[in-house]
C-alpha cells in the first residue's frame, strides 16, 4: 500500500477489513523506521481475551480483560512509551506459545521478557517465581523464605497481585499457606483454571 492510497481508503469507508490492513501497513511502516516501542495484540484465551505487549526487549505485558485493556494500554503509553501501536506480528511467537500451554503441550515458556514494570523486591519474587516448576506450588510464605525475607508474605502476595505478565510468569503457582487459592489478578476461576490444566497435563 502506497501513501496515496491512505486517503483513499479512507474516503471509501472504514470497513473493519480496511481499517485492519491500513493499521498494519502503519505498524510495518514504524517497525521498519524504528519507531514503534510497544506492539499490542488481542489473543483468546480460556480464561478469557488477553492483552499482550511487547517491546524490543521482550514481552512486557500480559492484561486480562477484568483490568480494563484501554486502561493497561494509557499506563503503557505512561510507563513504557507512548509510541504503542497494533503489530500483531511482533507477537506472533508469544501467542504461538500461550495457544501450546493452553492446549497442554508447553511447560514453560522461551521467550523474551522485559521487565522494566517491575522493581525491588517485586522483581525478585517475580524472577523466583520463573522458576517455579510447572504443576507445581508454593506458599507465599515459601516464596519469602526462599527470597531470605520470611516475615514479607503480604509484600509477595502483592508482588503476585501486580504482576504484569500474568500465566508467561507463574504466579498462579502461588497459594496461601492453607492451600487455599489467594488472590489472583484475572479472577479465582481464572486462577483454578491454569492450575487444573497443569495438574492434569504434568
Amino acid at each position: 500500500m502506497t501513501t496515496t492510497d491512505v486517503p483513499r481508503a479512507l474516503a471509501e469507508g472504514p470497513s473493519p477489513a480496511r481499517l485492519g490492513a491500513l493499521t498494519d501497513a502503519l505498524a510495518a511502516r514504524a517497525e521498519a523506521d524504528d519507531l514503534l516501542d510497544v506492539a499490542v495484540r488481542t489473543h483468546p484465551s480460556p480464561i478469557g481475551e488477553l492483552l499482550l505487549a511487547a517491546t524490543p526487549l521482550g514481552l512486557v505485558r500480559v492484561a486480562f480483560a477484568a483490568e480494563g485493556h484501554d486502561a493497561v494500554l494509557d499506563d503503557l503509553a505512561r510507563r513504557v512509551s507512548p509510541r504503542v501501536l497494533r503489530a500483531p506480528a511482533r507477537l506472533d511467537t508469544v501467542a504461538r506459545e500461550l495457544d501450546e500451554y493452553f492446549d497442554g503441550h508447553r511447560t514453560h515458556f522461551d521467550v523474551a521478557l522485559d521487565r522494566r514494570l517491575s522493581s525491588g523486591f517485586r522483581l525478585a519474587v517475580l524472577t523466583h517465581l520463573s522458576g517455579v516448576p510447572y504443576g507445581r506450588t508454593e506458599s507465599y510464605a515459601e516464596v519469602a523464605a526462599a527470597l531470605d525475607n520470611p516475615k514479607a508474605v503480604r509484600a509477595v502476595g502483592s508482588a503476585c497481585a501486580s504482576n504484569p505478565i500474568p500465566v508467561v510468569v507463574p504466579c498462579h503457582r502461588v497459594l496461601r499457606s492453607n492451600g487455599s487459592l489467594g488472590g489472583y489478578l484475572g479472577g479465582l476461576e481464572a486462577k483454578t483454571t491454569l492450575l487444573r490444566l497443569e495438574a492434569a497435563a504434568a
